[in-house]
């Protein structure tokens, strides 16, 4: 592996775990971009398998840090992550049956709508107490195989969906639906990447590089995210924008290679 595709995978996981820091949900949608079009990634398939990894690992190391917390619903999270196990197996499997320049138009449409839903207001309203239902049971399985399906086909963690949709079925608050939302995507981003590594559509080195990145970039965005505090929105609408403009660009490769 070029020392050089390294050090960019670094640079661009150590942006990536920053942004994440920063806004949350929507950030790790941009690893796959960025190893196609700066570290250099010729095959979308081995971009999109080895960026889920990645989001699984951050992810993963976020719901830790949330369940300490007290934060994460597991009983409510639990459900929708294994709901959507399945989906996001299958989801994986019919994606790399698919021709790399067509995967590429649907990311680019995903990337769009979590710029979209990015710039829609955010209420924090909901019950901090919220305990698990069988009625709620029946909202959330359907959801989560749909929102794995969706993450395991696209190679995202699904956070922008999995959020609004415990927030829809349990009526917990914001707080607790990110961080709930993080053990989703830690499973679907484990499921992806093993159905890829399994067809040797993820690369080891540049994986580690994007992780090694996410650890300084995470721990950089903490004092960020203090000092944007009190400009939040706006700073957020400013991160859509910028996905929403790489997504045109993503789309356009995709159609003019």
């Amino acid at each position: 592996m070029d020392l050089g595709a390294l050090i960019a995978a670094g640079l661009g996981g150590a942006l990536i775990g920053l942004l994440l820091a920063v806004f949350g949900g929507g950030g790790s949608v941009l690893a796959t971009p960025l190893l196609l079009y700066v570290v250099g990634v010729r095959d979308p398939h081995v971009a999109i398998g080895t960026s889920a990894a990645a989001v699984s690992v951050n992810a993963l190391v976020g719901l830790i840090l949330q369940a300490r917390t007290g934060a994460v619903k597991w009983p409510c999270a639990l459900t929708f992550a294994g709901a959507g196990l399945a989906g996001a197996l299958l989801g994986a499997e019919l994606a790399k049956r698919l021709d790399g320049g067509l995967l590429l138009l649907g990311f680019s449409a995903v990337m769009a709508a979590i710029a979209v839903s990015m710039l829609l207001p955010r209420k924090d309203a909901g019950n901090p107490d919220v305990r698990l239902t069988p009625t709620m049971t029946l909202k959330l399985a359907p959801m989560g195989l749909g929102t794995g399906l969706a993450a395991g086909f696209f190679g995202i963690g699904g956070g922008f969906l999995i959020a609004p949709g415990l927030m829809a079925a349990t009526g917990m608050t914001l707080a607790n639906a990110a961080a709930s939302s993080l053990a989703s995507v830690a499973l679907f981003g484990a499921a992806t990447s093993l159905s890829y590594a399994a067809a040797g559509l993820v690369n080891g080195p540049l994986f580690l590089a994007l992780i090694a990145g996410g650890a300084v970039g995470a721990a950089a965005g903490v004092p960020v995210a203090r000092a944007l505090a009190t400009r939040a929105t706006l700073a957020r609408r400013a991160f859509a924008i910028m996905v929403l403009a790489t997504a045109a660009y993503v789309a356009i490769r995709a159609l003019y290679p």
